[in-house]
């Protein structure tokens, strides 16, 4: 199961989030996004938990949590659908139809 960490500090790292979710079972990628033309942390990022029990119960128990004087917040990771995906809907909603 994919999770979605929320308001992070600037200086939590993917080491920091594997500490922090390992307590609830095997984490297997984090990833702290980064911003590429600032280099700074956008201040949210992903957690991989091949464990949907483990994953829901380490998002119960963090969600609303202080982590490095940060409250974050924990959800479950919602796919975004793809490019295709995006660009078709955008292009459907500057199309007019005549009847």
């Amino acid at each position: 199961m994919n999770l979605f960490i929320a308001n992070l500090s600037p200086a939590s790292t993917t080491k920091d989030l594997q500490k922090l979710f390992s307590h609830y079972g095997l984490v297997t990628t984090v990833k702290v996004i980064i911003d590429h033309g600032t280099g700074r942390s956008k201040r949210y990022g992903f957690v991989e938990m091949p464990s949907i029990y483990e994953a829901h119960e380490a998002m119960v128990e963090l969600n609303n949590t202080s982590f490095q004087d940060k409250l974050i917040m924990v959800r479950e990771s919602q796919p975004t659908g793809g490019w295709g995906q995006r660009n078709n809907r955008r292009g459907m909603e500057n199309k007019r139809v005549i009847l």
